[in-house]
């Protein structure tokens, strides 16, 4: 079996919470945050401080963010991680996700999309989810992929209170923001394991691809947007309880049957 990402238990290095006495609510202008990302020392820090500094320059640089976690895809294609998070609120409903194997930050981190919820009491997707982040006070969530050239390696997820909403501005800087944080991480796993890196994008690359052939296939048959058709995945994922990836396999299958 091919390694993934450690898993906890395996390397509590790279599971960061950041302390709650820490200075993370304090804003931060967002070219700061950029230039922060910029000059993290990757050769003298273990990749568990990077995805540290990460959540808490995520957290005080979006508007309207209370709780931010990073999650990075496995190598091995076994379910995403939450390796940093700046409270356990922010944890707690990612897990939700990963024992569901659907959600927004899952889905982002699949497809490099970027997925809100501005309203969790009344959005008609990830009802279930919604249902959880309004018991626990979310009102809001924005999930934005860390992309790297042509792929995803994970999600920044943002967590914010009831009165909270992440308008284009904050959707705009919580991309740039997961921009830069891509590249720091994609350094800091090439020093800490190349050939770690090259098959965990290698899975990376193989889940986006089959989700765009499968957008592909909704927008020619139905004449969808590409926003459409992505929504009509998540939809029947959730309708079937199966893995986005999963549900593009099979589309993309059949629609390669029938031409045949």
């Amino acid at each position: 079996m091919r390694q993934g990402w450690p898993t906890m238990a395996q390397n509590s290095d790279l599971n960061h919470r950041v302390p709650a006495e820490s200075s993370v609510s304090a804003p931060l202008e967002p070219n700061s945050a950029y230039a922060a990302l910029g000059k993290i020392m990757l050769a003298e820090q273990p990749l568990g401080q990077i995805l540290e500094q990460v959540a808490r320059l995520a957290v005080r640089t979006v508007p309207g963010a209370a709780q931010v976690s990073v999650t990075l895809l496995k190598a091995d294609g076994s379910d995403p991680q939450s390796v940093a998070f700046t409270g356990d609120l922010a944890v707690e409903l990612d897990e939700r996700q990963y024992e569901a194997g659907f959600g927004p930050c899952m889905d982002a981190a699949q497809s490099g999309e970027t997925i809100v919820i501005n309203d969790t009491s009344r959005t008609e997707l990830y009802r279930e989810f919604a249902a959880a982040c309004q018991r626990k006070g979310v009102g809001a969530t924005l999930s934005v992929a860390l992309p790297v050239p042509q792929r995803s390696i994970g999600a920044i997820n943002i967590y914010g209170s009831s009165d909270v909403t992440f308008d284009d501005e904050a959707q705009e800087i919580a991309r740039n923001f997961a921009s830069y944080a891509a590249v720091a991480l994609a350094n800091a796993a090439l020093l800490t394991s190349t050939a770690h890196l090259a098959e965990q994008l290698e899975t990376a690359m193989a889940s986006r691809a089959i989700i765009e052939q499968a957008k592909g296939v909704l927008i020619g048959r139905e004449g969808y947007t590409a926003d459409e058709a992505f929504a009509a995945l998540i939809k029947q994922s959730q309708h079937e309880n199966r893995k986005l990836r999963a549900i593009a396999e099979d589309l993309v299958h059949g629609a390669h049957t029938r031409k045949g």
